[in-house]
């Protein structure tokens, strides 16, 4: 029986193709990359290390026992399992998707993001006959309860620079609170919280106009930290409830208004650029 690998996994593997194709297009790096560190063993069987450890890796038709091993994708012959890894690569893909509440953005037994892809994937043969199906995951993470704006990729190198805490990107949300919000509310959110022992201040903080549909009170914040759960600590910090949070923003890019809940829409390289804050 097959378990998809972790999501960490795959962005090591799609880390490691990266090289693989930079080191094609510049003559002075090696032609061999050395794939970068896999993660712990999680419980999870059957993760990259252990079926290097089981034997059950070949390359160019000797047992491979070292996660460490150099490869050259495009020139060596790898198994796994007894399968032939395709010389081919999925050409990169990037996807803004408006998650839904209740999806994880990790692989498990609870609906995962990725499972929104399914019909595209199932699909993929007649679109790209002969390549090898993408391996997506996740740029960060949205918790089970928040929903909107999140990037779905097969590139490992983007997905890092996206995601690292020095790449200082705006993420924009806005908060709905179950019950009555004042002035010193926001003014005690503005003034932020401790979360891990550091002190986290949001970039920006203000009401927006009410609903019609609902009587709710609606929060603009604005930060750039990354933490877990941030937004929810700074408002809960200030005496509010949380009744629904949602990402509307990444960089200078913005969720699309006409994307519905659980659809996803493929960005272009004018797009890449807004996440990154770039005009």
């Amino acid at each position: 029986m097959r378990t998809a690998p972790t999501p960490d996994v795959l962005q090591a593997i799609a880390l490691a193709e990266a090289e693989a194709k930079k080191a094609k297009k510049d003559p002075r790096r090696s032609h061999k990359v050395r794939l970068p560190p896999l993660p712990p063993p999680s419980p999870m069987p059957r993760t990259c290390e252990e079926l290097i450890f089981q034997g059950k890796v070949t390359v160019n038709g000797s047992v491979c026992t070292a996660p460490q091993t150099k490869v050259d994708i495009s020139k060596d012959s790898i198994y796994v399992n007894g399968n032939r890894i395709s010389k081919k690569l999925p050409p990169k893909l990037y996807f803004a998707v408006n998650k839904p509440k209740g999806y994880i953005c990790s692989c498990g037994e609870r609906k995962s993001i990725i499972s929104l892809f399914d019909d595209y994937l199932k699909g993929w043969n007649k679109i790209q006959p002969g390549v090898p199906k993408p391996r997506l995951f996740t740029v960060g993470r949205l918790d089970v309860a928040t929903s909107g704006l999140i990037i779905i990729t097969n590139d490992g190198e983007f997905a890092q620079k996206l995601s690292h805490p020095s790449s200082n990107i705006m993420k924009e949300y806005v908060v709905t609170i179950d019950g009555p919000v004042h002035r010193n509310h926001l003014i005690a959110i503005s003034e932020g919280t401790k979360i891990d022992g550091v002190k986290c201040i949001p970039d920006l903080v203000e009401p927006l106009d009410v609903q019609s549909n609902t009587k709710r009170t609606r929060i603009r914040i604005a930060v750039h930290e990354g933490r877990n759960h941030e937004v929810r600590e700074l408002v809960q910090n200030a005496g509010l409830e949380v009744y629904a949070l949602k990402r509307v923003r990444i960089g200078r890019f913005r969720l699309p208004p006409d994307l519905g809940i659980g659809k996803f829409v493929e960005l272009k390289q004018t797009d890449l650029k807004s996440l990154e804050g770039k005009k």
